[in-house]
């Protein structure tokens, strides 16, 4: 078959789908923007968007143009294949920046499967979660209006849906989910495996050295921001440090921000939250590795003694598949996108969002016990392996695909 897939940063979410279908012998041709990645026997078409938002457009609609830029760009670049007698069996991407929006016009007999990560809503989620950054009485409308691709997208002629877990499928209204189906993602568990000699070795992230005497304690994100509770791990660490001399924090994120917005000020949060904690903190036993290659995050994790993974209610990260099929000991927020993943006491321990203390003690609580933290961990890798294998969800992707096909030319 001939696919066509389409993400801004490629590959994006579909890096293992692509090489599995290579594997297969599948045509692959990938519509993106520039960037040095590369798979050998994918042949990628680049597009550049021309211009950015006028500044003379209304604020909450700047997204919006966005998106319809990106997706005359990416029609161009379609109607270039098409001219040089590219014509795909099927069309994958992702919704979330507009690129699709315009495809049907090229390829009007052609099925599109489109990622759909969350619907907003402007009264639940991630929306006033968070109390000490109450929504703004502008947000309302700034977030209705947010949902604007997503609808489009909706509403496309040869439209097809896929969202990566329950919590995030069930952010969208009724109607749709009937368009959407779900396609829960998988992990490489040869990749992503416990290594039980990992306590007994000397680890350097970064220029952090990890000894074996040292009980450690891992943090990641994207960005150190809200969104993912960086503000209430940092909070937290104080008592850590003082009632575990041992303890070296490890926290793995850039100074920008995925979701959320800068702080009061300006800077980033991490010089934010220093401010706030200053003279609380060994900032000789805290450190800020910024973002790291991905073998040394594997061996990060399989070296935490307590990994804490928090969310607003919002989309769940790869990190979070990734650390199960680790086997660490997590401490997770008590949230939905959370409990989808971790039940408490059995595949992880759960903790409110916002509590600062109970995360504290928690943590302390497997620092110390280190029998329940290897059954954690034991019980967090047995769900990894029944739940989110990553030939499972290769098997599902390639039957999704069959229906698909099947439905839109029987």
């Amino acid at each position: 078959m001939r696919y066509l897939f389409v993400h801004q940063n490629f590959p994006g979410q579909f890096l293992h789908f692509v090489r599995h279908l290579l594997a297969q012998d599948h045509e692959i041709v990938f519509i993106s923007e520039a960037n040095n990645n590369h798979i050998p026997g994918v042949r990628r078409a680049i597009y550049r968007v021309p211009r950015l938002p006028s500044m003379e457009t209304h604020p909450h609609l700047r997204e919006f143009e966005y998106g319809l830029l990106r997706a005359e760009a990416v029609a161009t670049a379609a109607r270039t294949l098409k001219g040089l007698g590219y014509e795909p069996d099927i069309i994958v991407g992702h919704h979330g920046w507009g690129e699709l929006l315009n495809l049907g016009d090229v390829f009007p007999d052609c099925p599109i499967l489109g990622y759909f990560e969350f619907f907003y809503h402007a009264d639940q989620n991630d929306v006033g979660f968070d109390p000490e950054f109450p929504p703004s009485p502008e947000l309302a409308a700034a977030v209705r209006v947010k949902n604007s691709i997503n609808l489009q997208a909706l509403c496309l002629k040869n439209g097809y849906g896929q969202s990566p877990t329950q919590f995030q499928l069930g952010t969208y209204p009724a109607w749709a989910q009937e368009k959407i189906s779900l396609l829960r993602e998988g992990v490489n568990l040869d990749l992503c495996s416990p290594e039980p000699q990992a306590r007994r070795r000397n680890l350097v992230i970064n220029g952090v050295r990890i000894t074996p005497k040292d009980a450690l304690v891992t943090y990641v994100a994207r960005d150190l921001e809200p969104y993912r509770g960086f503000h209430v791990v940092m909070r937290a660490l104080p008592r850590i440090l003082a009632e575990r001399r041992d303890a070296q924090i490890i926290l793995v994120g850039g100074d920008k921000v995925s979701y959320g917005t800068l702080p009061p000020g300006g800077g980033s949060w991490r010089e934010f939250m220093l401010r706030e904690l200053e003279g609380k903190l060994d900032l000789d036993r805290v450190h800020f590795v910024g973002k790291v290659e991905y073998d040394d995050f594997r061996a990060l994790l399989r070296r935490s003694d307590a990994h804490l993974y928090l969310t607003y209610p919002f989309v769940a990260s790869w990190s979070l598949r990734e650390a199960m099929a680790t086997g660490c000991p997590i401490i997770g927020s008590d949230t939905a996108p959370v409990r989808e993943f971790i039940t408490h006491d059995v595949t992880g321990r759960l903790v409110p969002f916002l509590d600062s203390a109970a995360i504290a003690e928690t943590t302390l609580q497997l620092l110390e016990d280190r029998r329940s933290a290897r059954r954690l961990g034991q019980e967090a890798r047995r769900y990894a392996e029944a739940e989110l294998c990553l030939t499972a969800y290769l098997d599902r992707y390639d039957d999704l695909v069959s229906q698909i096909i099947k439905i839109h030319r029987p």
